[in-house]
């Protein structure tokens, strides 16, 4: 695999009359698009879960301009009906491949809430219809593209296939589920941002190249025979036994954080060390024959020639994963794999790695390079519509509302947070776009996207401010081995300079007919304190009321399981954002983001955060319940009761979880302690924890002893005062439950309930007087 990519955009145009100016207004969906264009067959055929957008922030359109752009016939299939495969033949045979996604999210995350509930709305379906894609869309439509056409090829793609491309734990179904590569029957898998391998394929096959043969690009996964190995040079390594006493392997160990003999990422510098590789020297050795006595000399290589030889040797080399039906079996196991595999994800010194199913293997080659900023612009610059497919009239698509203002200015994310997906897909490496090219495309929303009125609700990415921050010393980035840039604390080699993305934010503003630029994406202030000026830029000028950080949790043992700093962090973070405010004559808030029920997170640990919460004034009015989602380290935790943060045994650390529905629910319900229809489950909670102490009505008091006494409404479809939710108790907390005592009520539609004559009427919302607004927004 080539260290040294071709340029995303140096490849010659397949068909000279596609692309370039003659892009199509939008890619076609139909064969009445295709005959307009004058094309009688696809290149390519892309299925997406999603409605087509023409827009970068939506995969499919961004794939499908650069394919454009390279020449290739582009067609889109967008929420095909999947109870069968006629939707699939509605643009005829692919001359080369279906391309085939689930979409910009998973389909199952996309799907359930986090406790198992379907969602009321399809944000990236016209009118929010939820009923337009199926469970686990990317093997649904896989299959039926190959029951479609048995001979075209099918290559998977999207954050559904990178997040579950070996055995993954299912949040679900409750139980381990293999590669989605052999139940989806694609031929290859694309992970991660696939620009460059997807390129690099489709001009290959255009060439005449068997997709079986193509099996040397990075960020693909492929099925092959049991132990197939590229050539008799690569060696296989058995991560199970790599820490076992014994025999000194010459490679380096994938529970390392940092590589021994190499630069090190951490803060501190390695010991000097005199070391002689293995495979570099040769023992001294006595050799009698005929009195002669031989001598072999030891042969000392240099450093340069240590380090090339290991590179070679780790380009040769693939860890080969516990199987399939291993770590289905073993939670050690599984969290053993889930560790290796992190520890795998830096394209700079990951290996190959491969993983067992059935009687053939998952084999993933080593992470794609990140896209070079000029790479980067040309993705983004291409002649996209900038609104929806012209099929779906003036059908209301909620994730085109919320993001047809926004701006997208880089990729990928270095904090690591072991709850969040972003890693497994997008990298931990930022890949930034020029400055011209995002004021090129603000101007482009100002003149081109209706409805417009001079406000770009966004400028940012996975997060606010990672803009072209990056390490030091690329040598040391190519050999690191951490988790995360930024925990424990924030990595000496890590450049914080804000300086560049403040020059943005001033030029973006400046520009005529731009009113306002807000940020907002998710900001880590850990780092943002690092640079008080952007800090003040920032709230000065770019906070529209409100911004939300994540500081996700107060207690230390919880957050050390999610990899967040300590909530010291949040509170310098604060006092800088209430000066700046203060200065700039603005009233404005912090919403802060907290997760319910985390892995390593106890009853104790949510008192605790609901009790800083009441201190603090926070009153949360939307709160997030832990999800698992397939690949996260969270995850991980959450299935196995270990922690692959550190070395994994069957007497290693067992991290505490919350499983069960009550105790989930628990978790919630703290977070939203000032909510009546919370104070049940909360008070007996505290009871028994032995924390009487916080029930009461002084400040220090988490929840009243005593309900006020309001009447509930029941409307014609049984839902009390708008909730079908069950209610606080009345009077104490020791007799029945408002939701009990409603269906026993007689109740007139649309009147309050009768109170029944054996306890006072039924309360849902408190009756205390209006206070001031809260501090936090909607999340």
């Amino acid at each position: 695999m080539n260290a040294q990519p071709k340029n995303l955009f140096s490849f010659p145009r397949f068909r000279p009359e596609v692309g370039g100016k003659n892009t199509a207004p939008f890619l076609p969906m139909s064969r009445a698009e295709m005959d307009a264009l004058g094309w009688d067959s696809c290149d390519v055929i892309l299925v997406t879960g999603d409605a087509y957008i023409d827009h970068p922030s939506f995969g499919m359109a961004l794939i499908g301009r650069l394919l454009e752009h390279h020449g290739f016939r582009v067609g889109i299939i967008s929420q095909p009906d999947w109870q069968s495969a006629d939707a699939f033949r509605a643009l005829g045979k692919p001359n080369l491949y279906f391309g085939v996604t689930a979409g910009n999210m998973d389909s199952m995350v996309n799907r359930y809430t986090a406790d198992r509930k379907i969602r009321s709305e399809d944000a990236y379906t016209p009118d929010g219809d939820r009923t337009k894609r199926p469970d686990r869309a990317l093997v649904v439509y896989a299959q039926r593209a190959r029951e479609a056409y048995p001979d075209a090829n099918v290559v998977a793609g999207s954050i559904e296939a990178s997040l579950r491309r070996i055995a993954h734990y299912d949040y679900w179904s409750d139980k381990v589920r293999r590669s989605v590569l052999p139940d989806s029957k694609a031929d290859i898998l694309l992970f991660g941002n696939a620009e460059r391998a997807l390129i690099d394929l489709t001009h290959r096959l255009a060439q005449g190249e068997a997709i079986k043969d193509i099996r040397d690009l990075r960020g693909t996964a492929f099925m092959t025979p049991k132990g197939w190995l590229p050539d008799e040079e690569w060696t296989e390594i058995n991560s199970v036994k790599i820490d076992t006493p014994g025999k000194i392997e010459a490679h380096t160990d994938p529970y390392a954080m940092v590589p021994e003999k190499e630069a090190k990422c951490a803060t501190g510098d390695a010991p000097a060390t005199t070391a002689v590789s293995a495979e570099a020297k040769s023992e001294v050795k006595v050799e009698t024959k005929a009195d002669v006595v031989q001598l072999q000399a030891i042969r000392i290589m240099s450093r340069e020639e240590r380090q090339l030889m290991l590179r070679n040797k780790q380009h040769k080399s693939v860890i080969r994963l516990p199987s399939f039906d291993e770590v289905k079996e073993d939670a050690v196991l599984y969290a053993h794999a889930s560790r290796v595999f992190h520890l795998e994800a830096n394209p700079g010194n990951a290996k190959a790695l491969v993983q067992g199913h059935g009687d053939r293997d998952v084999w993933l080659n080593p992470p794609p390079l990140p896209l070079a900023m000029d790479e980067m612009d040309g993705v983004y610059d291409r002649a996209y519509a900038r609104a929806p497919h012209p099929a779906y009239g003036k059908a209301r698509i909620p994730a085109w509302e919320m993001i047809r203002f926004s701006v997208n200015i880089m990729r990928g994310c270095f904090g690591g947070c072991t709850f969040c997906s972003i890693t497994e897909h997008e990298g931990r490496i930022i890949q930034s776009r020029s400055e011209p090219s995002i004021l090129r495309e603000i101007e482009e929303i100002r003149d081109k996207v209706k409805g417009f009125t001079g406000t770009i609700s966004d400028l940012g990415g996975p997060t606010a401010n990672m803009y072209r921050l990056a390490c030091k010393d690329k040598k040391i980035e190519e050999s690191c081995r951490r988790l995360s840039c930024v925990y424990p604390s924030i990595c000496s080699n890590l450049g914080t300079d804000h300086s560049k993305l403040i020059s943005i934010y001033r030029k973006a503003r400046a520009l005529p007919g731009i009113k306002k630029i807000l940020v907002s994406s998710g900001l880590r202030y850990d780092l943002a304190v690092r640079s008080p000026e952007y800090v003040k830029e920032l709230v000065t000028h770019h906070v529209g009321g409100l911004l939300k950080i994540a500081p996700e949790h107060t207690e230390a043992d919880t957050l050390s399981k999610m990899m967040k700093p300590g909530i010291g962090s949040y509170d310098e973070f604060k006092a800088m954002f209430q000066k700046y405010s203060k200065e700039a004559g603005k009233e404005q808030y912090l919403i802060p983001y907290f997760i319910a029920a985390h892995p390593g997170s106890t009853d104790e640990d949510m008192v605790n955060l609901a009790v800083w919460l009441k201190k603090n004034d926070f009153k949360l009015d939307q709160v997030q319940t832990f999800m698992p989602t397939p690949m996260a380290l969270a995850t991980t935790m959450y299935h196995t009761r270990k922690n692959p943060l550190k070395k994994v045994t069957a007497d290693s650390e067992v991290v505490e979880t919350a499983r069960s529905g009550k105790i989930r629910k628990l978790h919630k319900a703290l977070l939203r302690y000032h909510a009546p229809e919370n104070w049940e489950i909360i008070h007996e909670a505290l009871v028994r924890m032995g924390r009487r102490d916080l029930i009461g009505s002084g400040p220090k008091h988490l929840i009243p002893l005593r309900q006020p006494h309001i009447p509930i409404t029941i409307d014609e479809s049984g839902v009390a005062n708008g909730k079908r939710v069950a209610a606080p108790r009345i009077d104490t907390f020791g007799k029945k439950s408002y939701a009990r005592a409603a269906a026993n009520a007689k109740t007139t539609p649309g009147k309050p309930a009768a109170a029944s004559s054996a306890r006072p009427a039924l309360a849902y919302k408190s009756a205390k007087p209006k206070a001031a607004p809260s501090k936090t927004g909607r999340r």
